[in-house]
This record gives C-alpha cells, sequence and structure tokens, in this order.
C-alpha cells in the first residue's frame, strides 16, 4: 500500500526536486521576467507520456514565439494524494513556488482558503477566450467565500462502466450491456465469475492507496446513485456535510458485496499503489478483467502514444452508464472533476505565467490536448466541434453523461471528507470493519474535521 508523505518527508522531496531547478535558472531568473517553472504531476510508476509529450511541444512553439524566454516543466513524481502535499509544500514559500501549478479541480478551494492562489479575475476580464467555456466549469473555478475565480479549467471528465465484450459474450450476456440496477451489475460480475474462470469480474477502486479514484469512481458513482437521491455527501443549502445516511450504507454494503464474494480484484492487488495502472495497462489489454467502472480518460492508455497501445480496444470495449441503485430518476448517474492551471500566490513572474497559460488554452491547442488525453473539453467551441466528437469513438458516449453527473462539493474540508470516505472503504475491503462500523467511524471523522455543527443527518 501506498504509505502517505509526513510533512517532513515532503519536505525534503520537495526540497531535492527544486533544488536542480533553482540552479538551473539561476538566482536571478525569477526577477528577470524571461523564465517561469510549470508544475504537472507525472503519475506514479507509469509510463503514460502523454502530458509530457504535449507540454513539451507547446513550451517549444511558445519559446519560438516569445524569443529570451524559458519555460520550465517540473514533473512531480507522485501518487494522486502525495502530489496534493508537494505541491502545496511548494506554494508556502516564494522559494519553491512555482509560476504556474496542475490542480485537480476538488483541491482549488482548499489551496486558496490556505492563500497558496492568486485570483485570476483581472486576467480573465481581458480575455476574450474566457466566454468561450462552459458555465459549470467556470462556476467550479469560483471560491465561494470571495467569489473570484482562481483558475482556468482544463479539461472535464465523466465516469461510467467499461466492460469487454469478448468475456462478455463466453459468459453468455448479451451485448451492448446497460444495465439498470446495481443488481445487474452484479448478476454480470458473478456470471463471469462462474463461466470465465481465470478472469476478475470487476474493478471497483477502493482504499486509501487509490486517493480520489477510491472516493468518485470507487464510492460516490455509487452513493449518487442510492434511493436517498440528490447531493447526499453534502447539503449545499445548510452548507452541512451528511453523516448517517442509508445511502452511504448501501454504497459501502455494494463494495462489500464485490470483494467478499471474490468479484473484484485481489484485495492486496485492489489496496496497492499501482492498481490505477495495473487496470489501464495489463487487466483490461490483456482480456483479464470483464467490468471497470471507470473514466472517459481510459483510452489514453491505449492509443498509439499511450501507456499501452492497443488498437483492439475500439472493437473490444463497450461501454454503459452507471445505473442509480434501483434504476430510479434518471436511471443513470456519473461523477465529473478535471483539472485546472492556477497561478500560485508566491508565483515570482505571473505576467509570464498567465501569458503561457493563454497558450495553453487557445481553441487549437485545447481540442488537441483533449484528444491525446481523451478528456471532455471545457470550452464549449472544442466540444461542439465534430472533429473532436469523432476522433475518439467513445468522445460523444461520455460528453453525453455530462447531463446527468455531479461534481464533487467545493468546500476546502472536501479533502478530508474524502480521505474519510477511503478509510471506511478500506475497512470494509479488508473485513476489518463491519458496514455498519465503517460507516459510523467515517461520521466521527467527519465530525472531527469539520465539526459536529456543521454536520446533518442523512436521508434513511
Amino acid at each position: 500500500m501506498r504509505t502517505r508523505l509526513t510533512v517532513a518527508a515532503g519536505i525534503t522531496a520537495v526540497t531535492a526536486l527544486l533544488g536542480a531547478t533553482a540552479a538551473g535558472c539561476g538566482s536571478g531568473s525569477g526577477s528577470s521576467g524571461k523564465t517561469i517553472k510549470v508544475v504537472y504531476q507525472k503519475q506514479l510508476n507509469s509510463s503514460n507520456t502523454v502530458q509530457p509529450d504535449f507540454l513539451a511541444a507547446q513550451v517549444k512553439a511558445f519559446e519560438k514565439a516569445n524569443p529570451g524566454t524559458t519555460v520550465k516543466l517540473v514533473p512531480v513524481t507522485a501518487s494522486e494524494n502525495d502530489y496534493y502535499t508537494k505541491i502545496q509544500l511548494m506554494m508556502r514559500s516564494p522559494v519553491t513556488a512555482p509560476d504556474l501549478v496542475y490542480e485537480d479541480t476538488a483541491t482549488i478551494n482548499s489551496d486558496v482558503a490556505s492563500g497558496y492562489l492568486k485570483p485570476l479575475d483581472s486576467y480573465l476580464a481581458s480575455w476574450q477566450d474566457w466566454s468561450r467555456y462552459a458555465a459549470a466549469s467556470k462556476t467550479a473555478m469560483k471560491y465561494a467565500k470571495d467569489g473570484k475565480t482562481y483558475g482556468v479549467p482544463d479539461n472535464t471528465d465523466t465516469r461510467g462502466i467499461w466492460y469487454n465484450k469478448t468475456l462478455f459474450k463466453q459468459a453468455g450476456i448479451a451485448v451492448p450491456w446497460q444495465p439498470k440496477t446495481w443488481a445487474d451489475v452484479l448478476t454480470a460480475a458473478r456470471a463471469i465469475k462462474a463461466k470465465v474462470p481465470g478472469v476478475t469480474p470487476m474493478n471497483l477502486y477502493t482504499g486509501t492507496a487509490g486517493g480520489e479514484q477510491s472516493s468518485m469512481q470507487g464510492f460516490e458513482m455509487l452513493l449518487y446513485g442510492t434511493a436517498a437521491g440528490g447531493n447526499s455527501l453534502y447539503d449545499a443549502a445548510q452548507q452541512k456535510w451528511v453523516v448517517g445516511s442509508a445511502g452511504f450504507k448501501d454504497a459501502l454494503d455494494f463494495l462489500h458485496t464485490v470483494y467478499s464474494e471474490n468479484l473484484g480484484p485481489k484485495v492486496q492487488t485492489a489496496l496497492g499503489v499501482n492498481i490505477g495502472a495495473q487496470v489501464g495497462t495489463e487487466m483490461i489489454p490483456q482480456g483479464k478483467l470483464a467490468i471497470d467502472i471507470d473514466g472517459s480518460w481510459m483510452p489514453n492508455n491505449w492509443i498509439r502514444t499511450g501507456a499501452k497501445p492497443w488498437p483492439q480496444w475500439e472493437t473490444t470495449m463497450g461501454e454503459a452508464a452507471m445505473p442509480t441503485q434501483n434504476g430510479q430518476g434518471k436511471g443513470k448517474v456519473s461523477m465529473s472533476g478535471g483539472w485546472a492551471w492556477s497561478i500560485p500566490a508566491k508565483a515570482k513572474n505571473t505576467a509570464l505565467a498567465w501569458k503561457f497559460l493563454q497558450a495553453l488554452e487557445t481553441e487549437s491547442a485545447s481540442a488537441q490536448w483533449n484528444n491525446v488525453n481523451a478528456t471532455i473539453p471545457t470550452r464549449q467551441d472544442v466540444a461542439a466541434d465534430p472533429k473532436y466528437l469523432k476522433a475518439l469513438p467513445t468522445n460523444e458516449f461520455f460528453s453525453s453523461l455530462v447531463a446527468d453527473t455531479y461534481y464533487r462539493p467545493g468546500v476546502p474540508a472536501y479533502t478530508q471528507v474524502s480521505t474519510a470516505i477511503q478509510k471506511a472503504m478500506e475497512s470494509v475491503t479488508t473485513g476489518q470493519a463491519s458496514v455498519d462500523k465503517a460507516a459510523s467511524t467515517f461520521d466521527n471523522d467527519v465530525k472531527s474535521a469539520v465539526g459536529a455543527d456543521h454536520t446533518v443527518q442523512g436521508a434513511q
């Protein structure tokens, strides 16, 4: 399992990471107005070079168009949760703060509350392209306390179910397949287990090692489709976190069923640091996984420039919407997140950082990025472009899920609540706690994190 960085270890790692960068820039580079440092995540134990390759090409073009400028890319090799820790440590000091940083939209408000990010409203007011961004994407960049905008959204995503049509046919399951309830998903997984030996029936991310993939793909895809319905993690009207809901226990119970019946990966594998890479580059391409509750970005593992080129994916893999628990409501559910570019409050060269950010977010650059990264554009002109919709056979399907999607609560405490979700999942997955006990521990963890007066009893 992934070991979380302690603050001391994080500081050591950040110091080592930035030491070479600072030496390469020279002590006067920040004040010269000609050099910026751009920080982004390089996934741990992944050979995926889609983002490094894209950024390198953008840097080359930018430096050519702006003679004398230097853009230094600083990839932070880390798991998802540890990346958040490392960039926060970087942004605390003017010595280590980058000029541009890649932020998960779920962490922006937390970083704003900590004083790490600079509002961009003065830049956005004169940037004509800002009017072409989807309203929902713009809202995700605003900080509720002051109403200011702290990032430019780079992409969004949706989540659904990937399934292997070949394995389904071997198990006697008709394709195309669209489950109507959670029970339908479990029925298919049980059929795979019974009729296709040597194959993992389904993957449901779980535990602290998975970070947000556990919280979103593994849990919130279930929670937001429960009979309780609605926003069952956070009550926006009351501005309180929901505890004690029946939906929370129902979601944990589904997780318990998957792992107690051996329908998921082996527990050691499921809780390992490499599970995401294993699913995308090994289990699915090798025909060893039948069902995967995952995101719209999965093809970037399999395209020609991906970590595991696999041309057969287009005919082998099918896509289905995640059903609600009992088929209630609209009958399907999705979760959306995404990433954004932000300028740290202690950046040395905000003007040049903003200029490079604009270059990254032109219509042509946005279209290219979302195509090679298999993500959903936040620019409306790109999202509506027939070339984008046809660039990958799955773009239209996953874009259609935006109509039924939910977003994580955009408040600073979400990261703490997310960690509590992951802990509850892990205890159920390992069998160390019952569903009731894990749910009770979650309630107590949330109350400790946000204060009992900031919680509300959920629907039963």
